[in-house]
């Protein structure tokens, strides 16, 4: 039976590196959580979401799936927004693109993957909504760039649709949903001049009215 002890080895060091530089760190990290963001990634193991925005465990609330995808009929990544917007009263929600996504390009592939299809659907659905502006580019890798980038777009208008996310508003609570990506090439993140804070910024289509 494999243990993966090379595994268990490097988190005994690195525990031991946080108890040395900051005794009481564990100690305190375990009466509570009290993050003021919650993070939608992708589940790429190139991005990690804390290291990015140098941030300690505690400090951002994470939920990472293929592509950052945000679908209203998944209860996964709505329960984690409603325990982090709810519970944790997040101030900020950040969905966090990259550019080179496997889950993007695989969208692009006109060929099938397997379960992953139905998935990848909805990144099809994107680039539909774009797709003349898309088209027009005849650049292939800056095609697939600015579809990672408008993906992430359509994620953040996704969360924004959320009963959780305009209830929070109603109430008259501090939100903001921004959108951003990053660069796996340089490290460097990329603000998408993308920031919704309130209910008028979004489609009346999607506005949900308070009985």
């Amino acid at each position: 039976m494999q243990t993966l002890k090379n595994l268990f080895d490097n988190n005994r060091k690195w525990a031991a590196r946080i108890k040395k530089s900051e005794p009481d760190f564990f100690t305190k990290l375990s009466r509570q959580q009290n993050p003021e963001y919650l993070w939608i990634g992708c589940s790429d193991s190139r991005v990690p979401s804390n290291q990015i925005v140098d941030l300690l465990p505690g400090e951002i609330f994470v939920h990472r799936n293929i592509a950052n995808v945000v679908i209203h009929t998944d209860l996964n990544c709505l329960s984690v927004i409603q325990y982090a917007v709810e519970v944790l009263k997040v101030k900020h929600i950040i969905v966090c693109g990259h550019y080179g996504c496997g889950g993007i390009k695989a969208a692009l592939e006109k060929r099938s993957f397997g379960l992953i299809d139905t998935w990848l659907r909805h990144i099809k659905d994107v680039y539909r909504h774009h797709q003349d502006k898309l088209d027009a580019i005849a650049d292939e890798n800056e095609r697939f760039n600015l579809l990672c980038e408008l993906n992430v777009v359509e994620q953040v208008g996704n969360v924004c649709h959320t009963s959780i996310v305009q209830k929070a508003w109603e109430s008259g609570r501090d939100l903001s949903v921004h959108g951003w990506i990053y660069s796996i090439e340089n490290g460097i993140l990329k603000n998408l001049d993308v920031c919704v804070d309130n209910v008028s910024d979004i489609s009346d289509t999607y506005e949900i009215k308070s009985s």
